[in-house]
Parts: C-alpha cells; sequence; structure tokens
C-alpha cells in the first residue's frame, strides 16, 4: 500500500521560508513522479510543482515560479518543496502527490493524473 507522508508545514511569516518534505513507502519511488498541490479555503486543488522521475525534469506553476524548488532524494523516498519569499496567498494545505510515469521525463502537473496522495501538510503565511 502506498503511503506519502508530509512534513515541515506550519505557521511562517510573509517573506520567509519553510521546506516541505514527503517521504514514500510501499513504492519503488524511483518509478514515479512526484507532485506537489495545494488547496486554500474555498477554492480549488491547484497544481504547484512537480518532478520527474530522474529528478531532472521540474515544472512550476507561474505563481511559484522563481520562489519555490522542488527535489527529490530517491535513495531516502524523499521529494522536497524549498518555499522562499512566502506570500499571505501561498497559504494552503499542501499535498504531495505520486504517479507511477514510464518516461524518465514525465512531469504530469494535473490533479487527476495522481493516482496516490498524502493527507497534506498546513502552512500558514503570516504578515
Amino acid at each position: 500500500q502506498v503511503q506519502l507522508v508530509e512534513s515541515g508545514g506550519g505557521l511562517v511569516q510573509a517573506g520567509g521560508s519553510t521546506r516541505l518534505s514527503c517521504t514514500a513507502s510501499g513504492l519503488t519511488f524511483s518509478m514515479y513522479a512526484m507532485g506537489w498541490f495545494r488547496q486554500a479555503p474555498g477554492k480549488e486543488r491547484e497544481f504547484v510543482s512537480a518532478i520527474s522521475r530522474n529528478g531532472r525534469g521540474t515544472s512550476y506553476a507561474d505563481s511559484v515560479k522563481g520562489r519555490f524548488t522542488i527535489s527529490r532524494d530517491n535513495a531516502k523516498n524523499t521529494v522536497y518543496l524549498r518555499m522562499n519569499s512566502l506570500k499571505n496567498e501561498d497559504t494552503a494545505v499542501y499535498y504531495c502527490a505520486a504517479q507511477m510515469t514510464v518516461d524518465l521525463w514525465s512531469v504530469p502537473t494535473t490533479p487527476n493524473t495522481y493516482r496516490n496522495w498524502g493527507q497534506g501538510t498546513q502552512v500558514t503565511v503570516s504578515s
């Protein structure tokens, strides 16, 4: 059974930084593209960032480009999201997602593509 466990959320000041982690189990991690999504109250879940199986392909939402960095450590079954220059509008529950891909470079960006999800971690940015 695939399990994804996020950590690293919390309360952060506007302009500050934090790093989210997502550790996977029950899967061959190197076979999966990994994504981060977020959902703010009253809004739909939206794409934040994703990384390919081999870690060489990445994609970012325009709203976070230049501020967030996704990375992965296949030896630790973990994907990270480094979040810098945080804004109030980054406040949301952040979800990690995993999807097996054949293509080493595939970077899925739509929520419906992902079959495996974590429980989410809250990030609150205060001004």
